[in-house]
């Protein structure tokens, strides 16, 4: 009787065959996986041959140096021409780090409150508000930002240079505070605030329910069950997260523009 119980039945191979529905199907998804990778594949191969013809013009300098000059005779011919992307190169990762820096800890906490402290009928709408902000278009937060935030932003940049002028990065310069990195970093952070924050709510969400049912029957309190069993279990999705909003940062063009002037040197100060 003990043998009976114990045997184990043998795995059996499924001979079913798929029906022309299912082939049709998978084909027309392969079709499209390929279709993707073969598009990627091109625009690699042209942005890497066009990038050759720059980099061997100007070579690794047009990497390194900020000249962005075109020289012309009296016809109107071009005589000399430098161009140099290191000045875009640093303004670019400082003003994504300022908003890196101001967006995850807002969006890290406002996916906890969503999750765990937030009513039924307020995380609804809270959760809608934030899914329409990640769909807003870039020129209305350039706007928002040219139009509201920039005449109000002296007082900030000189509370934040009292007490941390003494760090070079945030030495204040008057005649450029309304149009400073720090201006455009915040506006960045407004706008990769919805996408971190609904990347945390997810992972958030996912915390093993055992796990959190462990901590409040050992006593824990809400607040020490998030930081026990929560915020370590959903870290790698709000760094996942973060790049996400960070690469949204790095590539916005419209908004930035909107709230800082063009100039071809290189500012390392973010007020």
């Amino acid at each position: 009787m003990s043998n009976l119980s114990g045997a184990i039945p043998a795995p059996r191979e499924l001979t079913t065959e798929p029906r022309r529905s299912d082939k049709v199907f998978r084909g027309v998804v392969t079709a499209g996986g390929l279709s993707s990778l073969l598009i990627l594949g091109l625009i690699a191969v042209f942005l890497s041959f066009r990038g050759f013809e720059v980099l061997r013009q100007e070579g690794l300098g047009f990497i390194t140096h900020s000249d962005w000059s075109i020289s012309t005779d009296d016809a109107g011919n071009v005589t000399d021409s430098h161009f140099g992307l290191g000045a875009m190169l640093v303004g670019t990762i400082l003003c994504s780090l300022v908003a890196v820096v101001i967006a995850v800890p807002i969006s890290v906490f406002t996916a906890i409150f969503l999750n765990f402290y937030a009513p039924n009928w307020m995380k609804k709408i809270l959760v809608t508000v934030i899914d329409m902000m990640a769909a807003f278009p870039s020129i209305l937060f350039g706007i928002w930002g040219f139009l509201v935030l920039m005449p109000s932003v002296e007082y900030w940049a000189k509370l934040i240079n009292k007490y941390l002028g003494f760090i070079p990065i945030f030495e204040l310069k008057p005649y450029i505070v309304t149009r400073s990195p720090f201006v455009a970093g915040v506006v960045l952070a407004i706008m990769i605030i919805p996408i971190i924050t609904s990347v945390s709510r997810e992972i958030f969400a996912q915390a093993p329910l055992d796990r959190i049912q462990a901590a409040y029957a050992l006593g824990a309190t809400r607040w020490a069950m998030i930081k026990a069993v929560v915020i370590p279990y959903g870290r790698s999705g709000v760094v996942g997260g973060a790049m996400l909003g960070l690469g949204r940062a790095m590539g916005e063009t419209v908004a930035v523009f909107t709230v800082l002037n063009i100039v071809f040197q290189v500012n390392w100060h973010v007020l």
